[in-house]
């Protein structure tokens, strides 16, 4: 990572976040004297940004009205397409992890995946192509298949990981393998 955090600057970041349903796995790790994900980490110099950041969760991800799978496509096109390490592995860990897609990435460009999922893929590609040229029969089939509220939902998703993407690349964050499930036996 191109930054530096001390564990103190965590520590005291988790202290003005303590709480928050969305860094309880962190928060444990700070608790025992070790350090979150890089991410986590660089978000923690700034504790109001941290802060941000979770308060993200309840209403995009991992929250929200759309299903966590739509979520995790929409994530691992705009990180595949944006090349950030971080998101990119961290989300096929995820996705593997939750029984999502055994080949996360090779699930985006399978057609077998459901309607919304495929819509959603879609979407990701034509806004990141060109957001003032979403052709309006891409447009059409969303609303068959998700509510405006849902379509607010599925912007700003992608709109935030391509922020998320951007933060990680700046910075140099590096995603470790943290979240892999172990081997099975």
């Amino acid at each position: 990572m191109r930054i530096k955090v001390s564990q103190q600057q965590v520590k005291q970041a988790f202290e003005a976040v303590k709480g928050g349903s969305m860094f309880e796995d962190s928060g444990a790790l700070v608790a025992q004297g070790k350090m979150p994900l890089e991410m986590i980490q660089a978000f923690s110099l700034r504790p109001e940004i941290l802060r941000w950041f979770g308060q993200s969760g309840d209403a995009l991800y991992p929250g929200g009205l759309v299903e966590r799978s739509v979520k995790e496509f929409i994530i691992l096109e705009s990180s595949r397409r944006n090349a950030c390490q971080f998101c990119m592995n961290s989300h096929i860990d995820f996705t593997k992890s939750l029984g999502i897609a055994d080949d996360p990435l090779g699930a985006l460009d399978e057609p077998a995946r459901t309607e919304r999922e495929r819509l959603a893929i879609e979407y990701t590609r034509a806004a990141m192509t060109d957001s003032n040229r979403i052709p309006d029969s891409l447009f059409g089939r969303l609303r068959q298949h998700f509510s405006d509220p849902e379509i607010v939902e599925l912007t700003a998703m992608i709109g935030f990981i391509n922020m998320l993407n951007m933060f990680n690349n700046c910075l140099g964050v590096t995603y470790h393998g943290e979240c892999a499930l172990p081997p099975a036996r």
